[in-house]
């Protein structure tokens, strides 16, 4: 068995961020599914949201409610937005390069959806430049330690308080983990979908745990479909993400008779719809994206992997359009918590992507993403520390753990996904039932037998031995 005083699960910037905000004298356990790199936090191309000036707040508030169908929980959109400058002060400090301008001012940039500049980047690859500066903080501190290729196999609890967690270490050891306060920071279910800007392995292991445990789950089908990702027939390549920021600086779709359709700078469920729509009308598998509008200095300055990778696969963004399709991109649901970040499992927390504390509301506004995780990351933190005081420890728990039922780890981490993939299309039906007893009435008609089939997301990639 092993000891620590905190385990964090996840290597993005949520989980880093939790324990760069820990104290040092505390025992600190990362674990991560794959290499510490390979997580959609390096993935987030756009940029991170601030408020730049107070006379912006009540826009950014609203700009976020909008794009959330007002579904979003108004206290954690507050604490978001008014912590935003602290954390990226902290991001400053250890050393996060954002764009500036010709003075050496912080510079913005606009996507779709928002009113106003009040988004922080570093070219096409913000998530990456932060992410690797904090995954280089937390590994400089002697009291953290971080296991790659290392996979949460369950929790263990008893009398619904957390205690540690079952995991396969790197050389297929399966271990337990005795800790004062676990973390999860799992990450997306993107590896459920066929198309998905996520990575394959990110296939939703913190809401599997707390579907399995009896956790409080919140707004679990809310799941939003990027607009533009760079349409490919290989179904085995990760979709890459064509940046809302490309559409916000001045880029413009056009259908197969290169005619304009809609407006760029909706919000993304919108967007998604409108290219859909688009898409039936014309027969085709994609619409056309025309970075050309954009000069062309601020083009390769701001875009330059976006254009390396258009190239690659056969496009020259500066002579022609470029063929986009939408995909599954991001989780607004999740495993339920609350300001704190806290589930309703004692000790156990949540954050990042894998958490839900109705933020995004039914659709998540552009570049909140990466801020909203590291707000409550850093609120975990306090919270934990605030109650440090409480824990008490169960030695004897973990004798009684059978090990055994773990060992065939594809048969679990396939229950894993199918326990997921049912919620969601659970919550979907039921969502949809609610929906046509709303238009019945209105209509004065009866209900109508009708299941959502293309909102379910498709079955999880076969896992084999």
């Amino acid at each position: 068995m092993l000891n620590t005083d905190i385990l964090i699960i996840g290597s993005g910037c949520s989980g880093l961020y939790t324990a760069l905000k820990l104290p040092r004298d505390r025992k600190i356990l990362i674990i991560t599914k794959s290499d510490a790199e390979s997580c959609d936090s390096f993935l987030a191309q756009g940029g991170i949201c601030v408020l730049k000036d107070p006379k912006d707040y009540d826009s950014y508030f609203e700009d976020t409610m909008r794009a959330g169908h007002y579904e979003n929980d108004r206290k954690s959109v507050e604490i978001m937005i008014r912590s935003s400058q602290k954390v990226i002060q902290n991001l400053l400090d250890v050393g996060v390069d954002f764009h500036r301008d010709a003075d050496g001012n912080l510079d913005y940039t606009r996507e779709g959806a928002h009113t106003h500049k009040r988004i922080l980047f570093h070219e096409d690859e913000t998530g990456k430049e932060i992410t690797k500066h904090l995954l280089a903080a937390a590994r400089a501190l002697p009291n953290v330690t971080l296991l790659e290729y290392t996979t949460m196999l369950d929790l263990v609890e008893e009398n619904n308080t957390c205690y540690g967690a079952v995991i396969k270490t790197a050389d297929g050891k399966i271990e337990t983990v005795q800790a004062d306060f676990t973390i999860m920071a799992t990450g997306g279910v993107g590896g459920l979908y066929e198309h998905s800007t996520n990575y394959r392995h990110l296939t939703g292991d913190g809401v599997a745990m707390a579907i399995r445990q009896g956790l409080r789950l919140r707004d679990v089908n809310y799941v939003q479909i990027h607009p533009t990702t760079f349409y490919t027939t290989n179904p085995e390549d990760r979709s890459f993400l064509i940046s809302e920021s490309v559409r916000g600086e001045g880029a413009k779709l056009y259908d197969k008779n290169m005619n304009r359709f809609a407006d760029e700078l909706m919000p993304r469920d919108k967007m998604t719809e409108a290219i859909r729509k688009q898409m039936a009308k014309d027969g085709t598998d994609f619409v056309w994206e025309d970075l050309r509008p954009i000069p062309y200095e601020e083009r390769h300055a701001h875009f330059p992997n976006i254009i390396a990778h258009c190239l690659e696969m056969g496009y020259d963004p500066d002579k022609e359009p470029i063929p986009v399709v939408p995909a599954q991109h991001y989780y607004m649901g999740g495993v339920w918590v609350d300001h704190e970040s806290k589930t309703s499992m004692d000790r156990l927390y949540a954050v990042g992507e894998t958490a839900c504390n109705g933020v995004h509301g039914k659709n998540r506004l552009a570049s909140n993403s990466l801020l909203e995780s590291m707000v409550f990351a850093g609120r975990a933190a306090d919270d934990l520390m605030a109650s440090y005081g409480t824990v008490r420890k169960n030695p004897e728990l973990f004798d009684k753990v059978d090990l055994d039922q773990y060992r065939d780890e594809d048969a679990l981490m396939k229950l894993y996904a199918d326990l997921v993939r049912k919620e969601i299309e659970k919550a979907d039906q039921k969502m949809q039932i609610i929906e046509d007893k709303e238009t019945a009435e209105a209509a004065d008609l009866p209900p109508a037998i009708h299941h959502r089939g293309d909102k379910q997301p498709a079955a999880p990639r076969q896992i084999t031995a």
